[in-house]
């Protein structure tokens, strides 16, 4: 039985994806199917109420139905990703000063405090700044847009939170919340939010998008490529809008980030959730892996830290061959009950190991027999995802394994899941896959269970097609 954990290079998800994967087929034909099966079985436009706000905030932030695609290297993508590699260009031309924070006083010894170093390297963006081999203590980073920040490396570089920085204090952030920024990117680096310092002190966030490792927050072009987040006091890695919004199903938040790119990554001791999106548009998450969250930003039994979140009002989102492990779900597409949902989320490729829930889609608040129907709550492709000895786990007591839960959610296909159980372990009786409550047009094709001890295989075959 497979085991991930600190070792675990991210960049080999792929690979692994392959060796476990009950059907292998080349990412082109894979999203041709889905194509097919999407069109054939769901029903992409369903009534919507009239809102005043959302017709204004669809104005001005329109989504397109981009296209997905497949490179040679079988990586999965957006067809808006030539957009963001075309502004990648223009900021590497825009950004063509380079300078080294060490030439503005930063010592990477753990003990000095580099913030105004780095201020002073940052200033008002245009610049590449470089970090070099060391551990910088800083109170807390900003980032003007047109700027690079680039360290040697996961470990070798790591930025660090100094033990007098607040508990709501965000390691990185963008500078400009309200007017918003654009054009950044951070690369090569380990951020250690330094949860240490807060002792024992059992909850380790301060309220609505603080207290994160890194934080996007109305951010148009965003790049974090190979960056290391520890023992973030919230989410390892935070895309959202410049505040959370929770005025109700149907209304979308102002402020969203969007054309985000977010590669290469590692979390660990996440409070609540390794990687997570909110009130965002066209985000892109590949080749990364979370694992072994803290839960303390919750109540002790009742967190529900992810590894990948995508939660409300994230729209066009997709993720490639990521991987995950000790986490209650691996990848969660959900919303609040007061909340937009996520929608048109395309996931292809994703490892799922000892998570309480391997993959979890679900409108809270939207589920039973007397809730509303959602008004968000639609259209999730996903294909090739292994679910690998999915366990009961102390982060969210009371909630039973599963390697899929589709709650809530219309036209959803679903083509290749392969879930693997642990033989010696026993499952209670429970399902390995459930689709339940208010979820249509749920399509669920190419679907391999073995392994599991005392299981029942898929409930809710009636509220399904499964091919």
């Amino acid at each position: 039985m497979i085991h991930l954990d600190k070792h675990h290079d991210p960049w080999t998800n792929g690979i692994l994806l392959r060796q476990l994967s009950r059907r292998t087929v080349q990412p082109g034909t894979l999203i041709r199917e889905n194509e097919a099966l999407f069109q054939q079985y769901c029903q992409p436009e369903f009534h919507k109420p009239f809102s005043l706000s959302r017709l204004l905030l669809n104005r001005r932030y329109p989504v397109e139905p981009y296209k997905t695609l497949a490179d040679q290297n079988g990586l999965v993508y957006p067809e808006w990703k030539t957009i963001l590699d075309q502004a990648y260009s223009r900021l590497l031309a825009v950004a063509s000063r380079t300078v080294n924070v060490a030439d503005y006083g930063a010592v990477g010894d753990g003990k000095t405090d580099c913030t105004a170093a780095f201020q002073k390297a940052l200033g008002n963006g245009r610049v590449k700044v470089i970090v070099p081999n060391g551990v910088f203590l800083v109170k807390g980073l900003k980032l003007p847009s047109w700027t690079c920040l680039c360290g040697s490396g996961k470990g070798v570089t790591i930025i660090k939170l100094h033990p007098h920085a607040p508990k709501k204090t965000r390691l990185i952030q963008n500078a400009h919340f309200h007017r918003g920024n654009h054009h950044i990117s951070v690369e090569g680096l380990t951020l250690d939010w330094n949860v240490e310092r807060l002792g024992q002190e059992e909850r380790t966030a301060a309220g609505n998008n603080r207290s994160s490792c890194l934080t996007f927050a109305h951010v148009t072009f965003g790049w974090v490529k190979n960056v290391e987040a520890v023992g973030a006091g919230l989410h390892g890695f935070d895309v959202s809008s410049a505040r959370y919004h929770y005025l109700g199903d149907g209304f979308l938040a102002p402020g969203r980030s969007r054309y985000i790119w977010l590669d290469g990554l590692t979390a660990s001791g996440f409070g609540d959730d390794g990687i997570t999106t909110h009130h965002s548009d066209y985000c892109f998450i590949s080749n990364s892996f979370c694992y072994n969250p803290s839960g303390r930003a919750h109540k002790k039994g009742f967190s529900n830290s992810n590894g990948i979140e995508i939660d409300d009002g994230s729209r066009h989102v997709w993720l490639c061959n990521n991987a995950s492990s000790g986490c209650f779900g691996g990848v969660e597409i959900k919303a609040h009950h007061n909340a937009s949902a996520a929608s048109h989320v395309h996931l292809y490729g994703h490892l799922s190991v000892r998570d309480n829930r391997s993959f979890n889609f679900r409108h809270i608040g939207h589920h039973k027999g007397k809730d509303a129907d959602s008004k968000s709550a639609n259209h999730i492709v996903a294909a090739n995802l292994v679910s690998v000895a999915p366990v009961f786990t102390d982060l969210y007591e009371g909630s039973t394994p599963r390697s899929l839960v589709v709650s809530a959610y219309r036209n959803v296909v679903i083509n290749g899941l392969t879930a693997l159980g642990d033989p010696d372990y026993d499952f209670k009786g429970n399902p390995v896959v459930a689709i339940q409550y208010r979820a249509k047009n749920v399509i669920l094709k190419n679907v391999e269970i073995s392994g599991f001890q005392n299981a029942k295989r898929i409930r809710g075959k009636d509220k399904c097609v499964l091919l």
